[in-house]
């Protein structure tokens, strides 16, 4: 079998498995309750916007396994690490906001942020799948401030809670995606 005919087998594979994942998240109130339960423990805060680095790295190499199990990775990385022993209040108030807002039924304010959600992804893919590193780095820096003022303005002060975790992942994407298009010119 072809590495790119794989590649796109295993990308798909990713991809649905994505898809059920979410399904599951949101019909399945049992297994919605653990991962935000889990959820609770700040390393899955710290580790999910890292996943932007394989997602960058996948759209690079134009290969769909990579982006996709990326993808996959970052849905999943709420759940990986266990129920802490005792959770910060202000992390505490800011997933049970979180959790309301996600089962509270659509409005045109959940449908804009979903759509923004999504382009987040398509630009941050196309702008590094047709190296257009500049713009790579204005959306993502783009995704991490609106994910914090959107947090902000909808929870209040508990959205502060997200602050440092989206920073600090911020920071890491920068300097590794400005270190790739470094390696990359000088290529």
């Amino acid at each position: 079998m072809k590495i790119k005919k794989l590649d796109r087998i295993m990308g798909l594979f990713f991809a649905i498995s994505t898809v059920v994942l979410i399904y599951m998240f949101f019909t399945n109130r049992d297994f919605f309750t653990w991962a935000f339960s889990r959820h609770q423990n700040i390393l899955s805060w710290y580790i999910r916007p890292l996943f932007i680095i394989p997602i960058v790295i996948g759209a690079y190499k134009q290969s769909f396994s990579i982006l996709f199990m990326s993808i996959f990775c970052l849905f999943t990385s709420m759940f990986w690490f266990p129920k802490p022993e005792a959770v910060d209040e202000q992390v505490h108030l800011f997933l049970e906001f979180e959790k309301n807002y996600l089962t509270s039924g659509w409005t045109t304010e959940k449908i804009v942020v979903c759509t923004l959600i999504l382009l987040f992804f398509i630009f941050m893919i196309y702008t590094t799948w047709n190296r257009k590193w500049g713009q790579l780095l204005w959306v993502v820096i783009a995704g991490a401030v609106l994910k914090v003022v959107h947090s902000i303005l909808s929870s209040g002060e508990n959205g502060m809670a997200l602050v440092k975790p989206a920073a600090t992942g911020l920071v890491i994407c920068i300097v590794i995606i400005v270190f790739i298009k470094n390696k990359k010119e000088k290529k």
